[in-house]
């Protein structure tokens, strides 16, 4: 936990070992529910497909473990081809996991990587309107929202994507704030 109260996680890149713990957050209905993840696949299946994303991972993806004193709970992904901007994604894992602020952490890190780590100008996510939790971790963020996207089923309910961005002048506005 950091001085001020919130989680403070560290992120690394995936490596084999992680396969297991990812592919078991599959039989975590409410996570999978949540994460639009297919439950249908046997655990070795699943620790199949996670082994072969970390030895081939898409070259216009970058995921990074989240991790709270050492413990997986989470992974980050800049997603995107460009040298300017990304798109951020998160999750948090198992379900039991939730209502932590890791969510939160998980994507501060993310941003944080992304503008200090890759030298990114702009970073932009988005979460179903009906996600609340998702919506909320964006906003705590700082970033701005910026319109709707497509529709999606979540939980049984059709409801837009939020779209968000953030700058990185804004970003580290924020940082040197906080830091006073």
């Amino acid at each position: 936990m950091a001085d001020n109260g919130e989680v403070d996680l560290t992120l690394r890149a995936l490596t084999q070992a992680d396969a297991e713990t990812l592919a078991g957050w599959q039989t975590d209905a409410l996570f999978c529910a949540h994460a639009g993840w297919s439950t249908q696949a046997s655990q070795q299946q699943a620790v199949g497909w996670w082994r072969e994303q970390i030895s081939h991972p898409d070259p216009h993806l970058i995921r990074l473990l989240a991790l709270d004193a050492q413990r997986p709970v989470g992974y980050v992904d800049l997603h995107g081809s460009g040298h300017v901007e990304r798109e951020l994604g998160y999750v948090v894992g198992p379900s039991t996991s939730w209502g932590r602020g890791l969510g939160t952490a998980a994507a501060r890190a993310g941003v944080a990587f992304g503008f200090d780590g890759l030298g990114l100008r702009r970073i932009w996510a988005e979460a179903v309107e009906a996600n609340t939790a998702s919506v909320t971790v964006l906003r705590r963020l700082g970033m701005r929202e910026i319109g709707l996207g497509s529709t999606e089923d979540f939980l049984g309910q059709t409801s837009h994507y939020v779209q968000f961005e953030i700058l990185a002048k804004e970003w580290r506005q924020s940082v040197s704030l906080a830091a006073h």
